[in-house]
């Protein structure tokens, strides 16, 4: 199943525009079985121009990319966490989320009246940021107490975890997200078992107007300085435009674009940048029925990558045979690849790289 990323910001700052822009352009996406699973939750592809490349050479039925759920959750208000507007809804679906994606509103102007006012991007984040921390302090203070109960009776798993909520109910109450802290690979498996909002990785999205599409304005660059404390990235999209061009059939996009100065859509960078931000990347399955790009975390071995396409396939693995994107385009063919010594095979502990494109041999 694809990574779920969640779409938070105040109402009426473009985040229900984005989403739909986002999902309508992942029906455009070659061969891709794109679904809108309910109204708020749609599927999108990971744009990868190496499929295209692979395809030059290895003749296809189709290709099918990389994924990313994504989610429109529903604009958060002011006191959400006590239950204003939805409330503990809202506050459900971005627990289950693997990561978020905030839309800050970075244009003045239009005819949508923003809901404090006045165009503020950094206390629009402060207000959805203390939000999220009281949610997240009401569930850290009530495991606290069950936590302590057991780490008196000497239990080692409570204490450390004792600790850990210790930590992080401090740092809530100084207004601070949980992702700001430092964890062990050990201590990090109970914070995500612990299911805190603000632990989770956040991408900043500027929604910003036409004048300003590489974000090089001021309210775009106080959002980037509110990030660089949690290394957050800040990809600027103007909402308005990227939803124009999603009603585009793909030549008058192109020509859209090429007008504008631009090469891609914006949210082509944001799918690629929410991709990193779950720490994944891709290997490639290349034949005559499919090019398929599949998703695995950073670091996975051969194994757990041969398991993504059936758990048969880890249980059973033997070896891999792998080879690169430069290594086809040099020799043209697999066969000449292979005449070449440039198919290497990879046992149980190799670590898959970016880009490989890899046959799996398993047994029975």
């Amino acid at each position: 199943m694809a990574l779920e990323v969640g779409i938070v910001g105040l109402p009426n700052v473009g985040k229900s525009t984005i989403f739909n822009a986002l999902t309508a352009a992942g029906a455009l996406a070659a061969n891709y079985p794109f679904a809108t699973i309910e109204p708020n939750v749609g599927i999108v592809a990971v744009p990868d121009g190496r499929l295209k490349l692979i395809e030059q050479f290895i003749k296809t039925d189709k290709i099918v990319p990389a994924a990313v759920r994504v989610v429109d959750i529903a604009g958060i208000v002011r006191g959400a966490s006590t239950g204003e507007g939805l409330g503990n809804k809202f506050l459900t679906h971005i627990r289950e989320v693997d990561a978020i994606l905030h839309v800050v509103r970075c244009f003045a102007g239009g005819d949508i009246i923003h809901v404090e006012g006045s165009v503020d991007p950094v206390r629009d984040i402060d207000t959805i940021d203390t939000e999220l921390a009281l949610a997240d302090l009401e569930t850290v203070s009530g495991s606290l107490e069950k936590s302590d109960r057991l780490a008196r009776s000497g239990d080692k798993d409570a204490i450390l975890k004792s600790d850990i909520l210790r930590r992080a109910k401090a740092h809530l109450n100084d207004g601070k997200p949980v992702r700001q802290l430092d964890f062990t690979p050990e201590e990090l498996k109970i914070v995500r078992s612990l299911g805190l909002i603000t632990a989770k990785r956040v991408l900043y999205v500027a929604n910003v107007d036409e004048s300003d599409l590489h974000g090089q304005g001021p309210l775009v660059q106080v959002v980037r300085d509110r990030a660089k404390p949690e290394g957050g990235i800040v990809v600027p999209v103007c909402g308005k435009l990227e939803a124009e061009l999603s009603e585009l059939s793909e030549d008058d996009r192109k020509e859209m674009l090429e007008s504008m100065g631009l090469t891609e859509p914006a949210l082509a960078t944001l799918t690629r940048e929410a991709y990193r931000l779950l720490e994944r990347h891709s290997f490639f399955t290349a034949g005559p029925i499919e090019i398929r790009a599949w998703e695995i975390p950073i670091g996975a071995t051969a194994p757990q990558a041969a398991g993504v396409i059936h758990t048969d396939f880890e249980r059973a693995f033997i070896r891999a045979e792998i080879y690169t994107i430069d290594d086809l385009v040099k020799y043209k063919t697999e066969q000449a690849i292979k005449a070449a010594g440039k198919m290497r095979a990879e046992g149980k502990s190799y670590v898959m790289h970016d880009g490989d494109i890899t046959h799996f041999l398993h047994g029975a």
